[in-house]
């Protein structure tokens, strides 16, 4: 028992130990993947939602110029000054240039005060420059004519808004972003010169400064030729990104994309503006996404280290737990093996175990109960032969010197003859017929058509007791004429009628049925008459004594008179055929009473009469006169 205590307890403890490291490994490698998924979806969105607000407002600041722009395109006095021809008046010149300064750029100054300069020149040399303050500096013919070939080359044909890193204002002013798009004259679709409007960078960059992603991030912006416009460290605007950089920004689209591009491995993500063709980028270093990785690898190991700990200590208890009470449920088992109905104590708790040494409690309660059983079973069944060989002495009584009494009754069937009396030869013949019926020693099965011929002769004595003819309807098909049943079981339930049914005497209104029918596995038997009926309370009392399942002795007829025949009937069928067999009886008083003898519907059921040697009555009879075995009733008289 030590032994398999040890390796029980070891077994167990091993099984726990793969569990919880399988769970803990499952665990720690799911939530570990869950997190880094999770923080880089995180740290993705927060970056994506840096870059889309800054593109956002951006776009709102761009568009404040681009209504600006608008309102110089569509002036009137803007198409006709691009109209004009190089060589111009002066004071046209000079009229125009206070006529568009009155009406349009006056009031985007006031709406506007961060616009440095504002400008409009035509292919064909005619130029008006607004400078916002400070100097204002002056442009020959020359440095027109080459602002026109640059900005040529550096604006969309269509006269869509392009933004160039480019002033006109020389190389000593401050860093300018120059609005600029091509417009059209009043004489023609074609274009005929540009707009453009002149804003310190400094003014846009007041738009991102407020961004903080953290330590070691920056955000910058980058135009389509690769030039950072803008970024957290001012020592790199203006110069260009690297071209590997520049692809993998191409290639990742909106996407978050990790690169080593500038050095150290960085997570970027970019969105590009719609008025500037610029792309706003944000940049953190993978270590910043790593370090909470890291401390929560290193959290999940500690906490995978204490839970192990106070699992294997929970392991070792519960094994335990469960080796002891199966340790008592095995000396409980070996006292049983010696024949010691030993009951185990229960434990405290109630689990499996609990209920495991309950069922072993009732399994020994309930082998001591079969054993009880068994014994009783026995006595019933010694009880039940003596009552059949009780039943078979009774029938054996009746045959003391049977040729004694046939021969009497035949020397009275003489002198009956001699005197001329046929009602008493034909008593007596039916009465030597009964007696003939009776005392044969087999109690077993007989056909259907001998028990109604018994019946008939029983009617022959009963009409001439009555002093008149009585009819039995008799509805049992002739197909069930030979079906089994037991002998002297049909005429004692006849005789009960005649007793107690009509124990005021016979009226013309009283009737007997006998019938016969099949339900499922049984066939039935049924005498059902129009008498007097019982009470609830002596119907019950009848009830009581059919469950009593016994024969009855001479003993109990003064007790209940009349009650003899019917509880033999019963238990005789009983003990020919099995306890589900046997007789009901249904009553309703002064509405009559039904008997129904159940019996099996098979031949097969009478399965221990096989191998004994055929009753002589087991063949049917020929009827005697009056009765008619396809008819309905039958008469005797």
């Amino acid at each position: 028992m030590k032994r398999m205590r040890i390796r029980l307890r070891v077994k167990l403890l091993a099984s726990f130990l793969v569990v919880i490291l399988l769970s803990l490994s499952a665990v720690g490698i799911a939530f570990y993947t869950i997190s880094a998924r999770q923080l880089e979806q995180s740290t993705e969105n927060q970056m994506t939602q840096i870059v889309d607000n800054a593109v956002h407002h951006t776009n709102l600041y761009l568009s404040s110029y681009q209504r600006s722009m608008v309102a110089l395109l569509t002036n009137l006095s803007v198409k006709k000054y691009i109209d004009l021809p190089s060589n111009r008046e002066e004071y046209e010149n000079y009229r125009y240039m206070t006529d568009i300064r009155d009406s349009i750029v006056d009031p985007v100054w006031i709406r506007n005060p961060e616009i440095s300069a504002l400008y409009i020149i035509g292919y064909n040399g005619n130029a008006l420059y607004y400078f916002n303050s400070g100097t204002e500096p002056s442009f020959s013919s020359k440095d027109t004519a080459e602002q026109i070939d640059y900005f040529k080359s550096h604006t969309d044909e269509s006269g869509r808004l392009t933004i160039i890193n480019q002033t006109i204002q020389g190389k000593s002013a401050a860093p300018m972003l120059t609005l600029i798009r091509r417009i059209r004259g009043l004489s023609s679709p074609d274009m005929k010169g540009f707009v453009g409007i002149e804003v310190k960078s400094e003014e846009l960059s007041t738009l991102w400064k407020g961004i903080d992603i953290g330590e070691d991030s920056y955000f910058f912006i980058v135009d389509d030729k690769g030039r950072i416009q803008y970024h957290t460290d001012p020592s790199k605007v203006g110069k260009l990104i690297s071209s590997k950089l520049a692809g993998e920004m191409s290639e990742a689209g909106t996407s978050m994309f990790r690169s080593s591009a500038e050095g150290s491995k960085r997570a970027y993500i970019s969105r590009k503006a719609d008025y500037s063709g610029w792309n706003l980028v944000v940049s953190i270093p993978n270590s910043q996404l790593v370090k909470p990785l890291e401390t929560t690898r290193m959290l999940i190991w500690i906490v995978a280290a204490l839970t192990f700990l106070c699992a294997l200590f929970l392991a070792n208890r519960f094994g335990t737990s469960i080796t002891k009470p199966i340790r008592s449920l095995m000396k409980g088992m070996s006292q049983t093996e010696k024949g010691n109905w030993e009951f185990i104590p229960l434990p405290k708790r109630h689990d499996e175990i609990t209920e495991l040494i309950v069922r072993y409690n009732l399994m020994v309660n309930r082998l001591s109960e079969l054993v009880d059983i068994v014994y009783q079973s026995e006595l019933k069944n010694r009880e039940m032969q003596a009552e059949r060989q009780k039943a078979e002495f009774q029938s054996l009584q009746l045959q003391i010197n049977p040729h004694f009494l046939y021969n009497t009754l035949e020397t009275v069937v003489c002198y009956a003859v001699i005197q001329d009396s046929d009602e008493i030869s034909e008593i007596v013949g039916a009465l030597s017929y009964m007696l003939h019926y009776s005392v044969r020693t087999n109690l077993e099965e007989i056909t259907v058509a001998n028990e109604l011929k018994h019946v008939m002769y029983f009617m022959v004595i009963i009409n001439h007791r009555i002093g008149r003819t009585f009819e039995i309807d008799m509805r049992v098909r002739p197909d069930l004429l030979l079906r089994k049943m037991v002998r002297l079981t049909l005429q004692p339930l006849v005789e009960n009628v005649f007793q107690h049914a009509f124990r005021y005497g016979v009226e013309d209104h009283h009737d007997i049925i006998i019938d016969a029918g099949e339900e499922e596995d049984s066939f039935w038997v049924s005498v059902e008459d129009n008498g007097c009926g019982m009470t609830p309370e002596r119907l019950e009392e009848l009830r009581a004594k059919l469950r009593e399942n016994r024969l009855a002795d001479d003993g109990e007829a003064g007790q209940m008179k009349g009650g003899i025949g019917v509880a033999n009937v019963h238990r005789r069928i009983q003990l020919v055929f099995g306890e589900e067999y046997g007789l009901t009886v249904e009553s309703s008083l002064e509405q009559g009473t039904r008997m129904i003898m159940r019996m099996p519907r098979s031949a097969a059921a009478a399965k221990h009469q096989a191998g004994q040697a055929s009753d002589t009555a087991s063949t049917p009879e020929l009827l005697p006169p009056g009765f008619s075995a396809e008819g309905d009733s039958w008469q005797t008289g």
